[in-house]
């Protein structure tokens, strides 16, 4: 059942709009401001040139794996729920990811309030325990993968980290070994297109970076049954204009059968320094219920500052 647990949760862990479940929302940091729909035929631009860009994009990632030049402070903050989604529990991290020399991870401020442990020690939430596995560095692993997103046979952990990847720099594309779920994030192919929308805004990210926001959501027209079996409900993407590079990934997704159920929307963010584009923000809502455990609901901000190329040899 670990094994189930660990596999779903992998599925919240992929890449803006307001957030969909009802509760405290920690990320309050506004980061782009929309003008208008793109007149597609006056910039030349259609539906297939953002989805090439997307399912083609490496930048995405190769910003996760530059992280590890770099000195930098990451605030992480967790908020976990009760079944009348008020705050239960709370975990705040200041980090110094240092660079300079040999890696060293810091922790600057550690905080916690509420129900977080249990009497062993160990998170109450396993939702929480993969954030800590992911982002907080806890076992000695870190959310910047060592190597692309491959098709290769892997066991274990490796394997769920390896669909992991795929999730979210390679999203579209099938995950395969995952029951009843697999073929559903493949919302690019001819089938799944009829279920769509498209539409593109240009905008303002940051107050300077001229954006495109491309958005592709479900058809609100379509029966409740077609919608209900149509896992991602909406993927945004930021694509800088000047080099159409990608700066953010948001995903909304929620499902349900015999095995389990979730409501889940995450939020990426990039942002240049010294022309290099490095993660700023990773934002997490989600509700997730499987038989015979307690559901689980949290939410966490991740934020990225103050980056200084390292002197790690």
């Amino acid at each position: 059942m670990k094994k189930l647990c660990f596999i779903i949760l992998l599925l919240f862990f992929v890449g803006a709009s307001a957030q969909q479940i009802p509760r405290f929302n920690p990320d309050t940091i506004k980061t782009i401001t929309l003008d208008s729909v793109v007149n597609i035929k006056a910039k030349r631009l259609n539906i297939e040139t953002f989805i090439d860009a997307i399912i083609n994009d490496t930048s995405f990632y190769e910003a996760f794996r530059n992280m590890k030049k770099y000195t930098f402070i990451a605030e992480n903050r967790v908020f976990t729920y009760d079944k009348k989604n008020k705050v239960d529990g709370k975990i705040y991290r200041k980090i110094r990811h240092n660079n300079d020399g040999p890696y060293k991870m810091e922790y600057l401020v550690k905080e916690d309030a509420g129900k977080i442990y249990k009497k062993n020690g160990k998170y109450q939430l396993y939702t929480v325990e993969m954030f800590d596995y992911i982002f907080m560095n806890a076992y000695n692993t870190d959310f910047a993968p060592a190597a692309a997103p491959s098709t290769g046979k892997k066991g274990g952990n490796e394997g769920y980290k390896d669909k992991l990847k795929t999730l979210i720099f390679n999203p579209g594309r099938p995950i395969k070994g995952i029951p009843f779920i697999g073929s559903k994030t493949e919302i690019f192919t001819a089938n799944m297109r009829q279920y769509y929308d498209y539409t593109f805004y240009s905008g303002t990210y940051l107050d300077s970076i001229p954006v495109y926001r491309f958005k592709v959501s479900v058809k609100p027209d379509l029966s409740k049954w077609t919608k209900d079996g149509i896992m991602i409900k909406e993927l945004v993407t930021i694509f800088d204009k000047r080099n159409f590079e990608i700066l953010g990934r948001y995903v909304d997704m929620k499902y349900s059968n015999m095995l389990f159920d979730f409501d889940v929307q995450m939020n990426i963010e990039m942002s240049y320094f010294n022309e290099v584009k490095l993660p700023t923000k990773i934002t997490y809502q989600g509700n997730w219920d499987y038989p015979l455990k307690k559901e689980e609901r949290a939410s966490f901000l991740v934020l990225h500052k103050d980056y200084r190329l390292g002197n790690s040899k």
